[in-house]
């Protein structure tokens, strides 16, 4: 018999130029399970991403947590279980001592780093790097730098470097918007054209479920005064935080951008509404649309799109989720034949956002046993394959 083609390599889409990505060669690539026979994972950070990883971490056969990090000393103490939204409690207690922790992980195991970087990428690169130079692979979200390894920022991209090849270990960054969706699921899709004329990647999302009311008025501008510039759409920002995705579809293709555009839409809100944030008045931004184009023979190719509302009666001539609920992450391939893939996850309750959250957080902690395989040096997601749920069927 030949391999089997339902193995994990069969859905890995690129291992692209290894010498850009891997800092150093391992002595022993493959994992030492801990005593139970499964790796040990650490999460750092219990926000929307954190929860979602406790649970990743749990249902995965493969996988044990080791521990929990929280910067809230409210928090410490606290079983892991019922903080995650699970119905029992797991035995795993929230600490706040990072050294004793990464050393639980060190060498066998791995860490979801999930604690916000959006207004802190200084304290997480800070935080990745010292795990890794302590011998822990991670997995993390946190990053927008990385996502994309080979146009990473020198000067982020080197110490991270450095730090795995000190610790022999393995960083893997993705999941904004979902990575997945930016990434690995377009690329798959592309291999079911014929001709592509443009990949579009759509994150459509109403805001109003997202607990994260700092990031929604401060960072994406939603209740802010009209001439407020959101630091999102700011000039050049869009395009470093989602550009290495861009990116790395056109690496993917074969095609070489002439340049990355950033177009955006700003709408207000014809009328007062008041959610689980709190009021956002008429007038004031309602909803927000940008687009990170890459450019091939001067047309836009490759499209990664967002489109926010506070609100689902703002802009209604913008793109909506199909069946008129609160998100939805939608990939279209125009061409012959034209292609559209519509996901719509559900998470905590039935919340769209928190689906989103759930599908980006299991696609890294799924990674993980693939990477304690894989020499020490940085991965982006053309390289980390997308292996089945196995062991998970009725767990």
């Amino acid at each position: 018999m030949g391999p089997n083609p339902f193995g994990p390599a069969a859905l890995q889409v690129s291992r692209c130029d290894e010498h850009h990505y891997i800092a150093a060669m391992s002595n022993n690539p493959s994992p030492s399970p801990g005593v139970s026979g499964r790796v040990p994972v650490a999460v750092w950070g219990t926000g929307n991403m954190g929860r979602a990883a406790v649970r990743a971490i749990v249902a995965h056969p493969g996988l044990a947590l080791a521990g929990v990090l929280v910067h809230d000393r409210g928090k410490v103490g606290l079983d892991a279980g019922p903080l995650a939204g699970l119905e029992s409690e797991l035995g795993v207690r929230c600490e706040d001592d990072a050294a004793a922790v990464l050393a639980r992980v060190a060498g066998s195991g791995a860490l979801a780093y999930t604690a916000s970087g959006d207004i802190r990428p200084d304290d997480a690169a800070t935080d990745i790097a010292r795990a890794l130079s302590a011998g822990v692979t991670v997995v993390s979200p946190s990053l927008y730098g990385m996502y994309d390894v080979a146009s990473a920022p020198e000067e982020l991209r080197a110490p991270l470097a450095s730090a795995a090849l000190e610790g022999d270990a393995r960083l893997f960054v993705s999941g904004i918007d979902p990575g997945w969706g930016n990434d690995l699921l377009p690329v798959l899709l592309t291999g079911l054209a014929g001709t592509i004329d443009a990949v579009r990647c759509q994150e459509i999302f109403d805001y109003t479920s997202y607990d994260q009311p700092d990031s929604v008025r401060d960072l994406v501008g939603m209740g802010h005064p009209m001439d407020y510039e959101p630091p999102m759409v700011m000039a050049t920002v869009p395009t470093m935080v989602w550009g290495g995705q861009v990116r790395m579809i056109a690496r993917a293709l074969g095609v070489e951008l002439d340049e990355i555009r950033e177009q955006v839409e700003r709408a207000p809100l014809t009328e007062t509404v008041s959610n689980r944030m709190g009021e956002f008045v008429a007038g004031s931004q309602g909803g927000l649309r940008f687009e990170v184009q890459g450019i091939v023979d001067g047309e836009p190719r490759i499209i990664v799109e967002h489109v926010t509302r506070i609100d689902a009666a703002v802009a209604p001539t913008w793109p909506q989720p199909a069946d008129g609920a609160d998100g939805a992450h939608r990939v279209v391939i125009e061409g012959r034949p034209r292609l559209e893939v519509t996901v719509e996850a559900s998470d905590e309750g039935g919340n769209r956002a928190a689906g989103g959250n759930a599908t980006a957080a299991t696609r890294l902690v799924n990674a993980i046993p693939w990477l304690l395989s894989q020499p020490a040096g940085l991965y982006d997601a053309l390289q980390v394959p997308l292996t089945p749920g196995v062991g998970r069927l009725g767990r």
